[in-house]
């Protein structure tokens, strides 16, 4: 395609663009009134659906193929980085120097570690209950993990961090969130629609099919950033050029 087609396409879509996003502008209520019909509606929603946290229930409920469409561009965007950063024919790896590291961050990150990966697991677990969920819970999984790089070194965050295994189970997270979505063909519904048992509200099983989609978010959000930093971390740490061969090899 010509760069004139190209431009001709770009103007296009965005006439098109402006117009529907003007036309969506239009219909929302007033800014600064005291009625707001959609948070009315949002949380009437999740209370009927058991599920105390109303931004879980939007995410995972009632607007779960909006969620399903930003877990996949986590997913895709994740893919296309580990593509990118591959190795060149022309790169070679060098083995990572020792860092040195103060006592007291050693002794810190000693501390954090442990905490910070029960605490994201609890925010997943709970994510239908309390504010949080399997987005944010994900990301604190991962940054929990790569305390082992700030309190040692990359050698030590290389040998807690099973890097094959967080492979898989970025596509298994994502591939269980689709799956999770015929529940509702097969019980005769709608695709991601919540038909499993919806429990007690406020209890751990609560929310019908909210729970599990959260999991799968937490699962494919945590491995998905791990595996994503360990692209970049390998392309500074280890990956050598052969016009900068002291480059690379930090801690």
């Amino acid at each position: 395609m010509s760069r004139t087609a190209r431009i001709r396409v770009f103007w296009a879509a965005a006439v098109v663009f402006a117009v529907a996003f003007t036309a969506a502008c239009t219909g929302l209520p007033r800014f600064g009134t005291e009625v707001h019909p959609y948070a009315t509606r949002a949380v009437a929603t999740s209370l009927r659906q058991r599920t105390a946290n109303v931004v879980s229930s939007v995410n995972f409920d009632q607007r779960a193929l909006d969620t399903l469409g930003e877990e996949s561009i986590l997913f895709a965007s994740v893919l296309g980085a580990i593509v990118l950063l591959r190795h060149a024919r022309d790169e070679r790896v060098g083995r990572p120097r020792a860092g040195r590291v103060l006592p007291t961050t050693r002794l810190l990150g000693v501390v954090l570690l442990p905490v910070t990966l029960l605490t994201g697991v609890y925010i997943v677990a709970h994510g239908q209950l309390s504010p949080g969920g399997g987005f944010q819970g994900g990301v604190i999984l991962a940054t929990g993990l790569h305390l082992a790089y700030v309190a040692a070194d990359y050698r030590v965050l290389k040998r807690v961090r099973p890097l094959a295994l967080l492979d898989a189970a970025d596509a298994l997270g994502a591939g269980a969130f689709v799956a999770l979505g015929f529940a509702g063909l097969i019980a005769g519904g709608a695709y991601l629609q919540n038909v499993l048992p919806l429990g007690t509200f406020g209890q751990l099983s609560s929310g019908g099919l909210v729970p599990l989609l959260n999991a799968a978010v937490g699962v494919e959000v945590g491995s998905g950033v791990i595996v994503l930093l360990a692209s970049f971390l390998d392309q500074a740490v280890e990956v050598r050029s052969p016009q900068n061969p002291d480059t690379g090899g930090g801690t």
